[in-house]
């Protein structure tokens, strides 16, 4: 039976996980937008990074967990989601960049909560192993969301007010 701390390591592996699958399809569906596309991509290999952190030190707590991550979606499943996303009537780019950029937001707060319970927990257990792990992931989880937030002002009253 996993105990409590393989239960965080194992969420927080998989919201890295998902953190970094949003940044790559963001990455994808604005290609055009150099900042988004080349920016996405480096964010989300520090998000790749956290889960082989993660596999590899959820062994000390009985967790079993892929170090490799999440394959960025294939690109007929890239057409598959922009395709639902213009009938759901996302078909202006600009809105999906914002959508894009909230759902980002959304995640890397989330992972960012994750990690800051694991260093608390680290720092009540003396485990310094885990703890430095933290004090390694836990800034650029923080950049990730910096990044979104700031992107997001600078994006989001040009695409609300342009007809």
């Amino acid at each position: 039976m996993e105990n409590k701390v393989g239960l965080a390591i194992r969420e927080l592996h998989r919201a890295e996980n998902d953190l970094a699958t949003e940044l790559l399809q963001a990455s994808s569906r604005h290609r055009a937008d150099h900042d988004i596309f080349y920016l996405g991509r480096d964010l989300a290999a520090w998000s790749q990074d956290h889960v082989r952190e993660l596999a590899a030190h959820g062994k000390n707590y009985g967790v079993e967990l892929s170090p490799e991550p999440t394959e960025e979606p294939g690109l007929l499943a890239t057409f598959r989601q922009l395709g639902a996303e213009l009938i759901g009537g996302h078909h202006d780019p600009a809105l999906l960049l914002l959508k894009d950029l909230r759902e980002i937001h959304r995640k890397a707060a989330g992972v960012s909560l994750d990690w800051e319970v694991l260093a608390q927990t680290a720092q009540a257990l003396k485990d310094s192993e885990l703890l430095t792990l933290t004090k390694a992931c836990h800034p650029q989880t923080l950049r990730q969301l910096r990044w979104a937030n700031a992107s997001v002002k600078t994006n989001a009253a040009q695409i609300m007010v342009t007809p």
